[in-house]
């Protein structure tokens, strides 16, 4: 299958037919990486953004509209039973993945504690591992708590090209700063909680 990803992996800002490919609102910075995702492993995925088809609502809405409407739609099938104001569960982005984008393989949670230099060092190998295999990883950073999901593109160099959706910018993440709990000037917060691996 040929993909035809959403987001580029150049640095800076992501547009796709004029659009900034931002989070909608405060609470779907999950949805807009599962999206990411989506669109990732299926071309239909983009496609139905970009010519909804017959019988689906915003026909006649341009791209930026579909996209943000479809962020509600994802962050509604992420949360059945979690509060929609408090995000996504990394648990509810697994399944949603699995149930609404199967094209993107399974995926596990895989939980960090950041006060472990072990434990940081392979979950660090384990996402280096994962973008040397060309699979994208969903990281979910936050200051005491988790709060803000963003996507791990590809390695460049030493560091990882990440999307970050509060700007909808890709930026580049020196995993040095993953060890010493100093993502906040590159990502918002600072600590890394946990990652949904490719199996």
């Amino acid at each position: 299958v040929e993909r035809r990803p959403l987001l580029s992996d150049r640095l800076g800002e992501q547009r796709h037919a004029g659009a900034v490919l931002d989070q909608v609102d405060g609470t779907t910075c999950g949805s807009a990486v599962l999206l990411a995702l989506a669109a990732w492993a299926d071309p239909a995925e983009l496609t139905r953004l970009e010519a909804p088809g017959a019988g689906q609502s915003l026909l006649g809405a341009g791209f930026g509209a579909r996209y943000d409407a479809r962020q509600k739609q994802v962050h509604g099938e992420t949360n059945r039973f979690w509060p929609q104001s408090l995000g996504t569960t990394p648990w509810g982005a697994a399944r949603w993945l699995r149930d609404h984008a199967p094209a993107t393989g399974r995926h596990r949670v895989r939980l960090v504690d950041d006060t472990s230099a072990a434990d940081v060092e392979q979950v660090i190998d384990d996402v280096d591992a994962a973008l040397a295999r060309g699979r994208p990883v969903p990281l979910l950073v936050g200051s005491f708590v988790p709060r803000h999901y963003v996507l791990a593109l590809r390695r460049d160099g030493g560091g990882w090209r990440v999307y970050e959706p509060t700007s909808g910018e890709v930026r580049l993440l020196d995993p040095e700063v993953v060890r010493e709990r100093r993502l906040a000037p590159v990502l918002g917060f600072d600590r890394l909680h946990a990652v949904l691996l490719p199996s």
